[in-house]
């Protein structure tokens, strides 16, 4: 792991998927889920970088939350097409990456609960 939480791919990963999200939401006029989706895309890398400051159990914890707030992005993401905030090529790329970070943060998860173990 790196020296910081900034050296991680996931919280790099997280925080473009948050400017993205922003970018994408820039001109919207449904404020209401135009705020939940910024938070719910502001919350993946920060919960990263809060649980890596952290204990290592702690920092589990904070990556679930991360995973959860990925799953929150995208079914807003969902809904904002379905409702014609988004065109479904704005909308493809931030379900696409939302999915992958959510594996990629698994992955850590996992990693992670295994080293508490051994």
């Amino acid at each position: 792991m790196g020296q910081t939480f900034e050296d991680l791919e996931i919280w790099k990963r997280g925080c473009r998927l948050a400017v993205a999200t922003y970018e994408v939401l820039a001109d919207a006029k449904d404020w209401g889920l135009r705020d939940q989706m910024q938070r719910a895309a502001v919350s993946v890398p920060s919960n990263i970088a809060e649980g890596y400051e952290r204990t290592p159990k702690d920092f589990i914890r904070f990556l679930v939350i991360a995973k959860g707030s990925c799953a929150e992005l995208r079914t807003q993401t969902y809904i904002a097409e379905r409702v014609k905030l988004l065109p479904p090529d704005q909308c493809k790329p931030l379900i696409d990456e939302s999915k992958q970070l959510s594996r990629m943060i698994q992955a850590l998860i996992n990693n992670r609960k295994q080293s508490l173990i051994t």
